[in-house]
């Protein structure tokens, strides 16, 4: 019998596996920042090709260097919990990718593709130099894995912090039914601010508006989140987070297999997995057990946390970086 989806389902499948648009996640992608808070400025703005600019914000000294990749929405201010846990030890890079923060938009679509080749790219105008280990959180586990397949051998680990997988909704679809894993609930709140920040002088628009750039934002925030490239940008990257993204990652086959990797599952305890009461859940850690197998002594752990763990257990995710980079450094 096909197990019926409890509540957990769907925030396996849809809101804890991407950051919930109408909240944190639309939060960090903007930046409520106070205006003398070291994000409200740019760290370091690189150049790449075409003459856009990305934001990079890195400190520390020491190799490898631990490059963060953002969930969906988020800029490089996610990790402000994290990095400095990681910076005593070795460099660590954050970065705004592109049309998020303090780098420019970017062309259309922005897959995976396009944004592994942005963060390859600014690496390279940066002068920074691997080897790498990459960390992942949501969406940015998928981004995670496509930037190490144009890096073969110069990623030395992977950590996936709760991330999503390739074509998850669909997988959700043909275990609980049609809908389950849907994302359509995630778009809303972009398409809404896409629609306000293109009408800004309609007073129809003036709630949706506020909610969109609200009064807490320093300027340059405010200014993003009134820059209808901003939803442009969230919206591309969700309509082809499952399709074309996904394929991409299908297409890297066991290319990966060779770097050694952590799989960080959010669960409701430390190292308790899900029970039959939870079927969402129990799928959701198969996904991540199925993830971590693919990689070379794959290591799968279930942490007691939110989908947002990089601010409910940062420590766990710096350690777990800093565990990689330390048998790197064996090696």
């Amino acid at each position: 019998m096909t197990p019926r989806p409890n509540r957990w389902t769907w925030v396996a499948a849809a809101a804890a596996v991407l950051l919930a648009a109408a909240g944190l996640g639309a939060m960090a992608a903007i930046g409520v920042l106070a205006p003398r808070d070291p994000m409200a400025q740019p760290g370091r703005l690189v150049q790449l090709p075409d003459h856009r600019v990305l934001n990079f914000r890195c400190s520390g000294q020491g190799s490898p260097t631990v490059i963060l990749e953002s969930g969906f929405g988020a800029g490089s201010n996610a990790w402000s919990a994290v990095q400095p846990r990681i910076a005593p030890a070795t460099r660590v890079c954050s970065y705004d990718r592109a049309g998020y923060g303090f780098s420019d938009p970017g062309p259309l679509p922005r897959d995976g593709a396009a944004i592994a080749r942005d963060l390859d790219y600014g690496l390279k105008k940066a002068g920074i130099s691997g080897p790498y280990v990459v960390v992942g959180h949501s969406a940015g586990g998928l981004y995670a894995r496509l930037f190490a397949a144009r890096r073969p051998g110069e990623v030395v680990g992977l950590v996936f912090v709760d991330s999503s997988v390739e074509h998850q909704p669909q997988r959700m679809a043909a275990l609980f039914g049609a809908g389950a894993g849907s994302i359509e609930g995630i778009k809303r709140r972009p398409e809404r601010c896409l629609e306000a920040t293109l009408a800004p002088r309609d007073p129809a628009n003036k709630a949706a508006l506020l909610e969109c750039a609200p009064a807490a934002l320093d300027a340059h925030a405010r200014q993003v989140a009134l820059r209808p490239d901003t939803y442009r940008t969230q919206l591309s990257e969700l309509d082809t987070l499952f399709t074309s993204t996904s394929d991409e990652v299908d297409r890297i086959g066991d290319l990966l297999q060779v770097v050694p990797g952590t799989v960080l599952t959010a669960a409701k305890a430390d190292g308790v997995p899900a029970g039959a009461d939870d079927p969402g859940g129990k799928v959701w850690q198969d996904f991540h057990q199925a993830l971590a197998a693919r990689l070379l002594h794959g290591d799968h752990r279930l942490v007691k946390s939110s989908h947002l763990m990089m601010f409910d257990r940062p420590d766990v995710v710096a350690a777990t970086a800093l565990q990689l980079v330390r048998q790197a450094r064996e090696h």
